[in-house]
C-alpha cells in the first residue's frame, strides 16, 4: 500500500473534473508527477472548459472507459462519489494497482508541508482563498488546494483551485462531509462553524473534535455555539460583533455599502470588495490563521483590499436593465440564507433561484432549508427552485424541490417551482424590476457556471 507521496509517479484520477479531484491533480502535476484522469462528464460533454484547462497543465484526460489506465499507472485515486462498479475501478483491481480515496492522498500531501487546514460546514473555500491572498501578499509563497477557483488564478487561464508555491506553507480545505477531515494533522487547524449539513450535529461535533486534537494549534469561531465548545486556546480564536470577549481576534463595526464591506479587527480597519456579514466572519478567520503563521494585521488588511474573490461565491456577473445578477455556490440551508441576506442591502427586492443537489441531502435537510430560507426572505423577496440535480449513481428519488417550495409557501413566503431551469428566466422576467437582485444558487453541477452566464446574457 502506498503511504508516502514520494512513492507516486503516475497517478490516475477517476472523476478528475470534480473540484476536489482537479485541485489535487493540478497540484501533483505542478510538483513534477505525470498525472492522468477521466471523468464521466467528459463522456457526456458536460465538463465545460475543465478538460482543456487540465490538458494545458500537461494532465492527460480520457473518457471514463478504462483506456487511460495502463501498466505505468502506479496509483488510482477515487472520490467518495466513485462507485466500485465503475469500469476503471474494476480494471485497477484486475491490474493490482493501489486505489486510494482523494482524502487519503491529500493527507499524504499535507504531511509534506506546514499545513493550515480550514474546516467547518460553511465558508471553507472563501476563507481558504482569503488566507492564500494574505500569505502570498506577506511573501510566504504558499501553496493552496481549494474546493473552488480563485478569481486571480482563473484570470491566468487556470481552473484556479490549486497552486504550487515555493514556500513551506500549504493551505487546504478539510472536508467534514465524508469524515475525511480526521486524517489531517495540520500545523494550524481552523474551525469556522458547525451546522447540520451531511450529518447530524452531534456526529459533526465528534468529527471536529478529532480535527482539533490532530492540530498543533487550533483556532475556532467563538460566535458559533457549537464550534466555541471545541476551543483549545481562546487567544487563537475569533468572533464577530463582540459575541465573545475572550476571543483573541475580534471583528466589529461591520458596514456594507453596495458590493463593498468594511469592519475592524482588533482596531485595524479592513475593507473588501465582497458582499455579506458572513464574509467578515470568513475574513477574521483567515486573519487569525495568518497571524498564527506570523503575518501582522496591517499586512492582512492590505492583502484583503486586493482580494478578487472565489469562483461562484457571491460572484457579481453584472447589472442589466437595473437588475444585479449574483452567482453563488450556496447549497446548504445556512449558506442559502446568508447569500440571500447579503444581497438585500443592494436591492429593493431579491429574487433567488436555487437548484438543490442530491435527493438524499435534500431530504435530510428539508426542514432546515425551509426554516433558513423562509427566515431570510423579506416580505417582497422571492425564492424559486428548479428540480433537484442528479449527478448519477444510485439514488432514491423520493423528494422534489416542489416539496420545499410548498413548505415555504405554507409559511406565507413568495415561493415558485419551475421544474426546468431553462424556463426560469422567462417565467420570472416580469418579477425582475429595476432595483432587483437576481441571485442564482446551486452546487455540484458543473454546468451552473454557464447557466449563470446564459441568464445574464438573456436578461
Amino acid at each position: 500500500m502506498i503511504s508516502r507521496l514520494e512513492d507516486i509517479k503516475n497517478p490516475f484520477f477517476i472523476g478528475i473534473a470534480g473540484a476536489g479531484m482537479s485541485a489535487i491533480a493540478q497540484y501533483l502535476q505542478g510538483a513534477g508527477l505525470q498525472v492522468a484522469g477521466s471523468d464521466r462528464f467528459f463522456n457526456e460533454g458536460k465538463a465545460g472548459d475543465i478538460k482543456a484547462k487540465l490538458e494545458a497543465e500537461g494532465i492527460r484526460c480520457f473518457l471514463q472507459d478504462g483506456e487511460g489506465i495502463d501498466a505505468a499507472t502506479d496509483l488510482v485515486v477515487v472520490s467518495t462519489a466513485i462507485e466500485d462498479t465503475v469500469s476503471e475501478v474494476r480494471k485497477a483491481k484486475e491490474l493490482g494497482i493501489p486505489i486510494v480515496r482523494r482524502s487519503e492522498l491529500l493527507a499524504m500531501i499535507a504531511a509534506t508541508k506546514k499545513t493550515i487546514a480550514i474546516g467547518g460546514t460553511s465558508g471553507k473555500s472563501t476563507t481558504t482563498g482569503m488566507l492564500f491572498e494574505i500569505m502570498k501578499h506577506a511573501g510566504k509563497q504558499p501553496s493552496v488546494i481549494s474546493g473552488a477557483g480563485l478569481v486571480d488564478l482563473i484570470k491566468k487561464g487556470k481552473i484556479g483551485n490549486a497552486f504550487v508555491g515555493k514556500g513551506e506553507w500549504l493551505i487546504i480545505e478539510a472536508d467534514e462531509s465524508d469524515g475525511s477531515i480526521v486524517q489531517y494533522h495540520p500545523e494550524i487547524g481552523v474551525l469556522l462553524n458547525i451546522e447540520k449539513d451531511h450529518k447530524e450535529l452531534d456526529e459533526l461535533v465528534g468529527v471536529f473534535e478529532i480535527f482539533r486534537n490532530n492540530s498543533n494549534r487550533f483556532s475556532v469561531n467563538r460566535s458559533n455555539p457549537y464550534s466555541r465548545g471545541l476551543s483549545a486556546e481562546a487567544k487563537n480564536d475569533f468572533c464577530i460583533d463582540g459575541s465573545d470577549t475572550d476571543a483573541g481576534f475580534q471583528a466589529t463595526e461591520f458596514r456594507q455599502s453596495g458590493f463593498h464591506i468594511s469592519f475592524s479587527i482588533n482596531g485595524q480597519d479592513f475593507e473588501l470588495n465582497i458582499l455579506g456579514r458572513h464574509n467578515m466572519e470568513n475574513a477574521v478567520a483567515a486573519t487569525a490563521a495568518a497571524s498564527l503563521a506570523g503575518v501582522s494585521l496591517p499586512e492582512a488588511a492590505a492583502a484583503l483590499r486586493q482580494y478578487e474573490g472565489i469562483y461562484r461565491r457571491a460572484q457579481v456577473l453584472g447589472q442589466k436593465k437595473g437588475v444585479w445578477v449574483v452567482d453563488d455556490f450556496a447549497h446548504n440551508p445556512a449558506k442559502c440564507a446568508a447569500a440571500i441576506t447579503a444581497c438585500q442591502p443592494v436591492s429593493d427586492k431579491v429574487v433567488a433561484w436555487f437548484q438543490p443537489h442530491g435527493y438524499g441531502p435534500t431530504k435530510f435537510l428539508r426542514k432546515e432549508f425551509v426554516h433558513e430560507i423562509s427566515r431570510a426572505l423579506r416580505e417582497q423577496d422571492e425564492i424559486w427552485m428548479s428540480e433537484i440535480f442528479y449527478a448519477g449513481g444510485t439514488a432514491t428519488r423520493d423528494i422534489s424541490a416542489l416539496d420545499l417550495i410548498n413548505d415555504i409557501k405554507a409559511l406565507g413566503k413568495n415561493a415558485y417551482f419551475i421544474e426546468d431551469r431553462n424556463l426560469f428566466l422567462e417565467a420570472a422576467r416580469t418579477h425582475l424590476a429595476p432595483g432587483t437582485a437576481l441571485l442564482l444558487m446551486g452546487a455540484r453541477d458543473p454546468s451552473l457556471e454557464q447557466f449563470g452566464k446564459d441568464v445574464y446574457r438573456q436578461l
